[in-house]
């Protein structure tokens, strides 16, 4: 089933199917503010409630599912590329940064609807141009982005895709800042949640949070969160990690995993290989969620040493780049 429905005042898109329910608010960026597993009474996303509606308009990517492009901080808002220079507003001036990008507060269209026998589909899109140019005045970039989300009995499969409509070469990084909810069960306890997630080597910051390029092993304290996993919340978390893919019931899994160890049942995010990077962030630690945002490029990728190896890249003139993301639950992880 898909409906238009009037969500805390902003119209949105409810859809449901393969025993999941969902909401997307194509006004701001698109974000699916909910996903809910019917039978479980799971709900994975942090969703905005009627008092939040300000503070969701205003910071998008602490609920939902919110795409970043570029994701994360760009130093000093600027960097080059192909002899031009890209300048963008300041976000963070304490340190001297440009973060998150905009796209996630942007008006997307919905373009096109499919209810199948077991599945549903939405297609949203935004073009960036001169005439529509809140993201093309500081990257002058005619472009198509479209989001793609199916929802069936596996969950939300989502695909991004960004078309270069434009005569040049256009760089693209992107990611989401995934709020999971902690608890996501209906009668669990916080404490008893763990988070694990596919990654092998720190990336060390520095106090602007930005990335010296020295690779760490993980304390520890930190190794268990590519094994058994650690409490999401309580100390407070800011890492940027480098992917490294888990052996999950004997196949290959990039992505978190967020699970309530008394009733067993786990909230999973996995991401295809355009991710090769992640930050994990819990807003101070004393919030009921925790982030783990895959992202395409590195932190400040275009100003590392070695930009392509930090995963920038580019779409060539009439090209696309195309990433996906899977969210389900399932209590066999």
């Amino acid at each position: 089933m898909i409906e238009k429905i009037n969500f805390n005042g902003m119209p949105a898109v409810h859809f449901t199917a393969g025993g999941y329910e969902a909401v997307m608010v194509p006004s701001v960026g698109a974000n699916v503010v909910k996903l809910k597993h019917t039978a479980t009474g799971i709900e994975i996303l942090r969703t905005p409630d009627a008092e939040e509606m300000e503070n969701f308009k205003e910071r998008p990517q602490i609920y939902g599912l919110p795409l970043l492009f570029p994701p994360n901080r760009i130093a000093d808002g600027t960097y080059t590329f192909e002899g031009r220079k890209y300048q963008y507003p300041i976000t963070i001036p304490a340190q001297n940064n440009y973060h998150h990008g905009i796209i996630k507060s942007e008006p997307f269209t919905v373009s096109r609807t499919v209810e199948g026998k077991d599945f549903v589909e939405i297609e949203a899109v935004y073009y960036s141009n001169l005439f529509n140019n809140a993201i093309f005045r500081d990257f002058p970039h005619e472009f198509c982005c479209r989001m793609i989300f199916r929802l069936d009995v596996d969950g939300l499969h989502q695909t991004t895709v960004f078309e270069n409509l434009s005569d040049k070469d256009m760089p693209v990084g992107m990611g989401f800042h995934t709020p999971i909810r902690v608890p996501f069960t209906p009668d669990g306890k916080a404490e008893n949640y763990r988070i694990r997630l596919s990654a092998g080597k720190r990336m060390e910051m520095n106090e602007r949070t930005l990335p010296t390029e020295k690779l760490l092993d993980l304390s520890p304290a930190e190794a268990p969160l590519c094994k058994d996993g650690i409490a999401p919340c309580g100390e407070a978390m800011e890492w940027a990690l480098v992917n490294e893919t888990l052996e999950i019931n004997g196949r290959p899994y990039n992505g978190a995993i967020m699970t309530d160890t008394a009733s067993g049942w786990s909230a999973c995010y996995e991401v295809d290989e355009n991710f090769k990077y992640w930050t994990l962030w819990n807003n101070g630690g004393n919030v009921p969620y925790a982030c783990p945002e895959p992202q395409s490029w590195a932190t400040n990728a275009p100003n590392l040493s070695d930009p392509e190896a930090y995963g920038f890249r580019y779409i060539a003139p009439g090209g696309e780049f195309r990433a996906s993301t899977h969210l389900f639950v399932s209590n066999k992880m």
